[in-house]
C-alpha cells in the first residue's frame, strides 16, 4: 500500500528507472523518437515515405523480427516495434545492473 500523499506516477517512474536504468531508458526514448519520426514521415505524401517504418523496426531487432511470421498489417507492425523496444530495454537494464554490481571472476 502506498504511503499517504505518495504520487503513484512517481513510483511508476521510479520503478521503471530502477528496472531499466538510465541506458535502458535512453534506448526506450530513442526507439520512441524513431517510431514517432517514422509515423510522421509515413503519413506524408512523399516517395520515400514507405520505407520510413523500417528504421524503428530494425532498431528494435531481433525481437521485432519474431513478428514477421504473423500477418502483416499496421497493428502487428506497431506491436512488433513496441514489444521489441520493451524487451531490448529490459535486457539492456539487466546487463547494466549486472555490470555495475561488479564482483569479477573468482580467483
Amino acid at each position: 500500500m502506498p504511503a499517504p500523499g505518495a504520487n503513484p506516477a512517481r513510483s511508476i517512474l521510479r520503478r521503471l528507472y530502477n528496472n531499466l536504468g538510465p541506458i535502458g531508458l535512453g534506448y526506450l526514448a530513442v526507439s520512441t523518437a524513431l517510431f514517432v519520426w517514422a509515423w510522421v514521415v509515413s503519413i506524408q505524401d512523399r516517395p520515400d515515405a514507405s520505407m520510413a517504418m523500417v528504421i524503428p523496426f530494425l532498431a528494435t531487432a531481433p525481437v521485432s523480427f519474431l513478428f514477421l511470421m504473423l500477418q502483416t498489417n499496421t497493428l502487428v507492425f506497431v506491436t512488433a516495434i513496441g514489444v521489441g523496444a520493451a524487451v531490448n530495454a529490459t535486457i539492456i537494464g539487466w546487463c547494466t545492473r549486472k555490470l555495475r554490481q561488479g564482483g569479477g571472476p573468482a580467483d
